[in-house]
């Protein structure tokens, strides 16, 4: 979030870090990415899925695409649902889901191209697929928690307690939630260096 990066710099100078590269899930409506502004600050490089609707992306990664850092390897997995460009990312014992499957929950479906049945598609048939142990970090969660796994979401997810999609298209579309604050501002900036 574009409102953290001198956190985000303090902490990278604190562990005496250097930023290589950055990576957003998705276009994000409910704030402006800080990115750009990191990329700006540390010259790190910026990566989003092929699928990113952004100009101001540096690599856009493919489905299945190996994303190397020193000795880190991520393989970048498209999720669409949440909205079209989502992805998460796989590293080793753990998956970073962005908004596409949180925990206790999963991104919502009514906006930015997104898709109740993509949604479903990609949480059955992709990340629940990784092994029960696998550590899932969301992008964030409103109650503070950080992590969960992929197991606790399997038994306890309320919007995973499904037999099929139309279960789950059916409580995707009657969720009734008010689209972000600003959300044509946000989409906007994070789409447009110009507007930055």
């Amino acid at each position: 979030m574009l409102n953290s990066v001198d956190l985000y710099i303090e902490i990278l100078d604190k562990l005496n870090l250097r930023l290589v590269k950055v990576i957003d899930t998705h276009i994000h409506a409910d704030h402006v990415t800080g990115a750009l502004k990191l990329k700006d600050k540390t010259n790190c490089v910026t990566i989003m899925g092929e699928h990113t609707p952004s100009d101001v992306v540096e690599i856009k990664v493919k489905d299945e695409e190996l994303i190397k850092i020193e000795g880190l390897k991520l393989k970048a997995i498209y999720t669409p649902g949440h909205t079209s460009d989502s992805y998460s990312f796989l590293m080793e014992d753990r998956i970073f889901s962005g908004d596409t499957l949180l925990i206790n929950g999963t991104g919502r479906t009514d906006f930015q191209n997104g898709s109740a049945e993509d949604s479903y598609r990609s949480i059955f048939n992709k990340i629940l697929k990784l092994p029960e142990g696998t550590l899932l970090y969301p992008a964030h969660d409103y109650n503070g928690k950080k992590v969960s796994t992929i197991g606790n979401e399997k038994k306890f997810n309320p919007r995973l307690q499904v037999d099929n999609v139309n279960e789950y298209v059916e409580i995707m579309n009657n969720l009734n939630l008010k689209k972000p604050k600003l959300m044509d501002f946000h989409i906007s900036k994070n789409i447009n260096r110009e507007d930055t």
